[in-house]
Parts: structure tokens; sequence; C-alpha cells
């Protein structure tokens, strides 16, 4: 990415936006390029900004963060856009629907300052914000209490060949990269070719979308308690 990461901070609490807004501005390779108040705003102020990144409270009043990403996700308001969900508590229903509406991980509110950083840097470079573990323990979690898996969404499954299936799979599992290839007994950089072609004939965006659409698909299955 050539120049800074530009950023949209949306909370509904004042001191909260502004003191990301300010923590941010810290950092020469970041630019907060826009705040809002609440999703209607998140929305307008992405469309003319166009950050790659933006750091969204779940709870606002009118349009809440989760509607605000579907529009921004759905609609594609600004190719490649990132969505950050803020949330004070881990487990979390909300960041679940979150995850399912394309956002692309969560941060807690109680942040560290590099961490905010560094989550930030990661997701603009299109990589995983979550260890991918913590992700699929917190969909294991809500994907429980669910709907039974899309049978539309489980066709689609269909394009996948049987190694693009079993990487999903372990993907969704919550192994990493290197995980995956030590237990396929193949490459790094083929586990990449293959969660790229995963990503692109599923239509998602990264990692995270495929965790959840392996439990939106029924691929796996959440545990049992």
């Amino acid at each position: 990415m050539s120049g800074p990461i530009r950023i949209v901070v949306a909370d509904d609490h004042p001191v909260v936006r502004d003191g990301f807004a300010e923590l941010l501005a810290t950092q020469p390779d970041l630019d907060v390029a826009g705040t809002a108040g609440d999703g209607t705003e998140a929305v307008r102020v992405c469309r003319e900004v166009k950050p790659d990144v933006v750091l969204m409270d779940i709870r606002m009043p009118g349009v809440d963060g989760i509607e605000a990403t579907r529009r921004l996700v759905g609609q594609n308001v600004v190719p490649g856009l990132k969505v950050i969900i803020l949330t004070t508590f881990n487990l979390d229903e909300y960041v679940y629907d979150a995850l399912r509406a394309g956002a692309s991980g969560f941060l807690l509110k109680d942040v560290t300052a590099e961490h905010l950083f560094d989550a930030v840097r990661v997701v603009a470079a299109g990589e995983a914000l979550l260890a991918p573990a913590v992700t699929r323990r917190l969909i294991d979690e809500f994907a429980r209490l669910r709907d039974r898996p899309d049978p539309a969404a489980s066709r689609a499954l269909a394009s996948l060949t049987p190694r693009e299936t079993q990487v999903l799979r372990l993907m969704a599992e919550g192994l990493s990269n290197p995980e995956v290839a030590a237990r396929l007994t193949v490459t790094e950089e083929t586990v990449k070719t293959h969660v790229s072609r995963v990503l692109a004939k599923l239509g998602l965006r990264d990692r995270t979308q495929a965790v959840v659409a392996a439990y939106e698909t029924g691929l796996v299955v959440p545990r049992s308690r």
C-alpha cells in the first residue's frame, strides 16, 4: 500500500471516538480521514473519504455498527474496505453478527495503543486480524445457536477441489497457514495459494469470512458443550 493507511473511526461516544482518533494520528503511516457518531454517518463519511479501514462500534443509535458494516461491505461502497468492530467484551453475540455482515475482525475497546496500531496495519494489508483459533472459538460459540446450514451456500462449496475443501475445513478449525502446511505436508506457499483460490471461488473478502462460511454451510459443525 502506497501512502498512509486512511481510517474512519465510528463511535457514538465522543470521548472514545476522539481518543482512538488521537492515538491513531500519532503514527506517521496512519491517517484519520474522518469520524462518525452513528452508522448512517459512518456510511456517508466512507463514501466521501474512501478509507482503507473503519473502526466501527457495534452499539450506536439509529443504524448500528452491524447494519453499517452490512451496507459498506455488501454494497461495496469502497472497494477493498476493511471493517474492525469495536466491542467491550470478547464473546459478544453482536460481534458474531458483525463478522457475518462482513467485518474482518474485532478489537476490545481497552486495547493497548500498540495492539491498535498493529491491528489496523494487519487488516489494511489483507491479513487475518485475529488468531484463527480466536475467530473459530467466537464463531463456534454462537453458530451452535443459529440457523441450520444454508443449502444454497452449501452448494457453493461444490466449486472447491477436495484439497481446497480440506484447507477451508482446517482454517475453520483454527489452524494457521503454517499449521495447515504441516498437517498436509505441503509448503506454506502452497497453502496460501489454496486459501486465495478458496476466497476467490466463494466470493469472500478475507480469511475471517472463510471461517464464517465454513460454519454457515455446515462444512464445520459447532462443537457441543
